[in-house]
């Protein structure tokens, strides 16, 4: 188990965590919740070795095994496959282990020692799981979003996101006993997250996680450490149960719940106004459970350091925007390249719609189009008189000057609006209005290039705000943003007069937000009628469609190289040419079967032969023998596979 005991962190001058104690048991599963600048990132440093404790005690079991996702950015020319397989940290030492034995073995063949040594190393790779090692790496790689088509393609192609894909597949494939995960979900989209999520209830070691998506902690974890003012405090139960305990202390902390009163007044005047508002139908009614959920923890909301809202626009044109047969991609080398075609909508004022769709299918195009970042490669946009568009960038950087100040950027915000916008440009004023977005003292003069993400998202909110815009375009606003600044937006973005279009993985906003929902998949834009539900039900059916598909591309592949058959006259005949073109195939089958036995007998005379003494000439063939059974029982299994497919594919024609 891991035990804190009377333990002090700090980092630098600052106390994070002052006389704590706490234990985790072998095989929970821990939420690490607070503010952004609690610590949590620090107590993870603490965890893995990297920082140690300035006073107290900290203990973990030494024989541990820990998994987690390295920071930096992947830089090499192996492909998918090869670099996530090095993560299995078991596997490679092993691997190199052999390779020195076996070099100083064919230096000193009459080494008795060194046979055994071999004989062993052989077992031990075995038990490692060597024989489907590359299966387990790509079927990470592929629950992660990747195609087979990547499988084998170098690392540095793929763009940064990606490759942080890859780094959690490497840390996921890493054998542990401990796995520490700090906002794994950042770089991911909603399919690969339920992916993620299957696999981490899987998961049977202790698991220790940071994030900011509330659905995704309910779904992983039964426990949550809450560090708030120096203090490290465990509850049981997942987010969702912390949220509701600690709602109900604070309740019972009445100096300090007299003082929310108005904030939840407010509150609860927002949810009885939207509730005499919601219709009947299914997005309506996520958003009503939402509100349910905000009634409850009414005192956590109002205990937050950070609100915030949107000002009332100044007009609502309707339609917001009509786009008629619109063509979104992009221009590489002069070339268009097309991502959605044919997209005939109109945004409505005060719709709520939430953008759904993998990565890759043009969510993020379609924004930018809108936002007026990118040109529309054909058809046309009419906008309303009056427009005003607030856009925050899935790349904050995308809106934001890196060399600048907060200051600097509120200036150049109030010189473009002009002296008739009604908004004062006056320094004292911008200075006040950054302070109510946690940007006081010397922070407004710090420049936007050393700030934290979460800091460049709350500056990107702020000049969202103060611009007063009538269509509010969110692409991925939540990355970096705590879960109480989340909280924060949701409340915002509801009360929100204008018009709302949503991208983002975070389950938890999009149905607190959303009413309707378009899908952007297969280069178009539909409407998706169901609600989140029914979207994680859609994906399933699309990863099942998608294998399907792949699988009659293989068939397909495999016809061509066969010569044509002749054609088919009935269905009897169709039956029969089938029949013909399986029987090779279960042949083959059957051959491969047996073979696979005879090695596996093989196998096992070696394995029992090795554990008896024998000399060290005899053990060091033995184990060669063993390895040459082990790569060709891998090779079988692999094709015993695909035949099995393509007769069950033969015999679904039939």
């Amino acid at each position: 188990m891991i035990i804190l005991k009377n333990l002090t962190l700090r980092r630098s001058a600052k106390v994070l965590l002052d006389n704590v104690s706490v234990t985790l048991n072998p095989g929970e599963k821990v939420g690490l919740v607070g503010r952004n600048g609690a610590g949590k990132s620090t107590l993870f440093g603490l965890v893995n070795g990297t920082l140690h404790e300035d006073g107290g005690d900290f203990s973990m079991p030494s024989q541990w095994r820990l998994g987690q996702v390295a920071q930096n950015m992947p830089e090499t020319q192996e492909s998918a496959t090869d670099f996530v397989l090095g993560g299995d940290t078991r596997l490679f030492e092993l691997r190199e282990a052999l390779a020195r034995a076996e070099v100083r073995h064919d230096r000193d063949l009459d080494n008795a020692e060194l046979g055994m040594e071999i004989a062993h190393l052989h077992t031990d790779l075995a038990d490692a799981g060597e024989h489907d090692a590359v299966p387990r790496a790509q079927s990470l790689i592929l629950g992660l979003g990747f195609t087979t088509a990547q499988l084998y393609e170098p690392v540095n192609s793929f763009s940064g996101g990606w490759r942080m894909r890859l780094q959690l597949a490497r840390a996921l494939m890493c054998p542990s006993d401990l796995l520490l995960l700090d906002e794994p979900t950042n770089h991911l989209d909603l399919d690969a997250l339920v992916w993620l999520e299957a696999w981490l209830k899987r998961y049977a070691g202790t698991m220790i996680v940071i994030s900011h998506d509330r659905e995704f902690l309910d779904a992983v974890t039964n426990v949550t450490l809450h560090i708030e003012r120096q203090q490290l405090i465990r509850y049981g139960g997942n987010y969702s149960a912390f949220e509701t305990l600690r709602s109900q202390q604070l309740e019972l902390q009445q100096s300090a719940f007299s003082k929310q009163k108005e904030k939840i007044a407010h509150l609860q005047k927002f949810i009885d106004r939207f509730k005499a508002k919601a219709s009947k139908a299914k997005q309506a009614q996520s958003r009503v459970k939402a509100l349910e959920r905000m009634e409850k923890i009414a005192p956590v909301l109002a205990d937050a350091e950070f609100t915030f809202e949107f000002k009332e626009p100044a007009n609502l044109p309707n339609p917001m925007l009509a786009i008629n047969e619109g063509q979104f991609g992009y221009v590489v080398d002069g070339e268009a390249k097309l991502i959605v075609g044919g997209v005939s909508r109109s945004v409505m004022a005060g719709q709520r719609i939430g953008i759904l769709g993998a990565n890759g299918q043009g969510k993020s195009t379609l924004v930018k189009t809108i936002a007026r970042d990118l040109q529309p490669l054909g058809g046309t946009i009419t906008e309303g008189k009056g427009l005003n568009i607030g856009y925050f960038a899935q790349q904050e950087l995308d809106v934001l000057r890196p060399q600048d100040t907060p200051l600097e950027h509120m200036f150049r915000l109030a010189r473009e609006a002009g002296p008739n916008s009604g908004e004062s440009g006056r320094e004292q004023d911008l200075r006040n209005f950054l302070g109510t977005f946690n940007f006081t003292g010397e922070m407004v003069k710090q420049t936007v290039g050393t700030m934290s993400g979460g800091e460049k998202a709350r500056l990107v909110l702020a000049m969202m705000v103060w611009q007063r815009p009538n269509l509010l375009l969110l692409d991925e606003p939540t990355n970096h943003l705590d879960l109480a600044t989340r909280e924060a937006l949701s409340m915002a973005l509801n009360e929100f007069e204008g018009t709302v279009m949503l991208v983002s993985h975070d389950r938890a906003l999009l149905r607190a937000v959303c009413d309707e929902f378009w899908l952007v998949g297969r280069s178009k834009v539909s409407p998706f009628d169901g609600d989140l539900d029914d979207y994680q039900k859609y994906l399933l059916d699309e990863a099942k469609r998608l294998r399907e598909l792949a699988r009659q591309e293989s068939a397909a592949n495999a016809d061509k190289l066969a010569p044509p058959p002749p054609p088919v006259k009935s269905d009897a005949q169709q039956r029969q040419q089938l029949a013909a073109r399986a029987k090779p195939l279960k042949r083959e089958l059957e051959q491969a079967e047996k073979r696979m036995a005879e090695l596996n007998a093989d196998k096992a005379f070696l394995d029992s032969r090795m554990a008896a003494p024998l000399p060290a000439a005899e053990i060091a063939q033995a184990g060669r023998r063993l390895k040459a059974i082990t790569d060709e029982l891998h090779t079988l299994e692999e094709r015993w596979l695909v035949l099995s497919g393509d007769i069950e594919t033969m015999e679904t024609a039939r």
